[in-house]
Parts: C-alpha cells; sequence; structure tokens
C-alpha cells in the first residue's frame, strides 16, 4: 500500500531546466493523471486543481506541474510552442515513471486549451504506456498529424456556448482512431466558469480514468 500523501511541492529536473509542481498520492492509487495547462496558466490553475481534488478523492494520484520557467514564460510565443511543450510533457512522464512512489501506476493525461495538443503528442509517441486521455476545453486539433496514431482511449469535452472549440473537437474526434467520445457540457463556455459545470468536467474526468486507467 502507498500511504496518502498531503500535496507535495516538487521539483524535477527537465530539458536543464527546473520545474515545479503538485502531486498528490493517495491511498492505494489507480494510476495517476499528469495535468497538462493551457496557454498562461500553471500548477496553480484553480481549475485543474479542482479537477484534481476531484481525482485523488477517487483514488487517482495527480503531477500538476508548469510547463515552463517563468523566465520562458515572459516569451509569450513559448506558450504556443507545442514541441517544446510536448517535450516538457514527455520529460514529466519519465519523471513519474522512475520515481519509487509512481514508477508502478498506470499513466494518464488530462490537458486544457495548447495543453490537450501536448498531451495528444506525447501520447501518440508513447503508445500504450499512456492509458486514458481526457482533453478540457482542448486544442487537440493543433495536433492533428498525432491523432491518428493515439492508443489511448480519448474523452473530448467542450462546453455548449463555445462554438469554434466545439466544432474543432468534432473534426479531431473523427481523426482519432481509439476509444474515443465528445462531452458537450450544456451551457457552458470555454472556462466552464457557470454554476455546476467544473463539477460536471470533473465527474466525466473521473469516471473515464476510473473505467480505463
Amino acid at each position: 500500500m502507498i500511504p496518502t500523501q498531503p500535496k507535495q511541492q516538487i521539483e524535477m529536473n527537465i530539458d536543464s531546466v527546473k520545474l515545479e509542481g503538485i502531486l498528490r498520492i493517495p491511498n492505494e492509487p489507480l494510476g495517476i493523471v499528469l495535468f497538462v495547462h493551457g496557454a498562461g496558466s500553471s500548477r496553480l490553475s484553480p481549475r485543474n486543481n479542482y479537477v484534481a481534488e476531484i481525482l485523488f478523492k477517487a483514488k487517482i494520484a495527480t503531477l500538476l506541474f508548469d510547463l515552463l520557467t517563468e523566465e520562458e514564460d515572459q516569451i509569450y510565443a513559448n506558450r504556443f510552442d507545442i514541441k517544446l511543450l510536448t517535450k516538457r510533457l514527455t520529460g514529466a512522464t519519465k519523471w513519474v515513471s522512475l520515481r519509487s512512489q509512481t514508477k508502478n501506476l498506470f499513466l494518464g493525461y488530462f490537458g486544457a486549451s495548447t495543453g490537450a495538443a501536448a498531451a495528444i503528442f506525447a501520447a501518440a509517441a508513447l503508445g500504450k504506456t499512456i492509458r486514458a486521455i481526457v482533453s478540457r476545453g482542448g486544442r487537440p486539433d493543433l495536433a492533428s498529424n498525432a491523432l491518428f496514431a493515439v492508443k489511448a482511449p480519448t474523452l473530448l469535452i467542450v462546453g455548449q456556448n463555445d462554438p469554434d472549440v466545439l466544432e474543432l473537437n468534432r473534426q479531431s474526434l473523427k481523426k482519432i482512431k481509439s476509444i474515443k467520445k465528445l462531452v458537450i457540457i450544456p451551457n457552458a463556455g470555454h472556462l466552464f466558469e457557470e454554476e455546476g459545470a467544473l463539477e460536471q468536467v470533473a465527474n466525466f474526468a473521473k469516471a473515464w480514468f476510473q473505467k480505463y486507467l
């Protein structure tokens, strides 16, 4: 049994830089989900931390981490450098697979906005190592060339009132060959700020990871 851990503030040496993260490990975890935030966000994202708490209560470990250093984040173009973000996510995945607390856990990704594209690219490269993917208001279309190669069951969650992103997700769904599903949250916008919207996102993500992780 892996003992329950409070929030652990961690540092990862990836790509010659130090990236900060928040690691949560429950008792007897079903697996671990790495969160990949969107442009301009960080490990402190209130929405991702809310989802992470829901997953923790469902016995799923989580890792939220900064994809960029503070200095790198000052360069606006870095936030949309999907190749760089994917490299950082792949590095964090390796870090998890080598750490004694987490090395034997099944792996999943939760991507938001541009982070969803990095999750798709990394999952396509890592194959069956990644057991499940959830995208929240994501841009999987930015990883269009990798969608067909994804082996992991993939859940796309989009707000009803986010028409442009919804259409891009519908197009992306057609290219995914693995188990897949598109969930539309009624009356929700891109950030799922409406009452009860984020809770629905968290519950759909929890059910997906419980089923496939």
